[in-house]
């Protein structure tokens, strides 16, 4: 009887630790509004997320939009997401994508932002549009730069 009560206890125990794992939510196109500037998602090309360590998603119509509430909320982040231009409606770790700035690929909100799955794809991209490639933390330090 002690070991189904371990057993019990053991399943219990890992059902509540995964329930408390923040997750990515699904972007609802169309429907989801941005948390930053309000408007619409409806490109799955440009879109993101963020979930807090609460496990709470802030949905994003584009990639700037993310990191600009970032930037003003200071938050603890567990997830930082976004939709890779050649992978849309697919989210993916923000730190391990690359990004092109180039003024041939508009993006929602103006910063000629597009993420991409790995370095090729971007590559591919800049060859055909022209652009600049950055990393994530180079992103990151590139639109702090532009605020100061």
């Amino acid at each position: 009887m002690l070991k189904l009560y371990t057993i019990l206890f053991c399943c219990f125990t890992s059902i509540l630790l995964l329930s408390c794992s923040p997750s990515p939510k699904v972007i609802e196109y169309g429907e989801d509004n941005c948390e930053f500037c309000r408007m619409s998602i409806v490109d799955p090309q440009f879109a993101a997320e963020v979930v807090s360590s609460k496990g709470r998603a802030y949905k994003f119509d584009a990639i700037e939009c993310m990191i600009r509430y970032m930037d003003q909320e200071n938050g603890e982040f567990s997830l930082l997401l976004v939709n890779n231009f050649d992978k849309p409606k697919l989210l993916a770790d923000s730190r391990v994508s690359y990004y092109l700035i180039s003024e041939n690929v508009p993006s929602p909100m103006g910063a000629y932002l597009s993420a991409y799955s790995n370095l090729i794809a971007a590559e591919q991209m800049q060859k055909l549009k022209g652009g600049v490639i950055y990393s994530w933390d180079e992103l990151i330090n590139h639109f702090t730069n532009i605020r100061n």
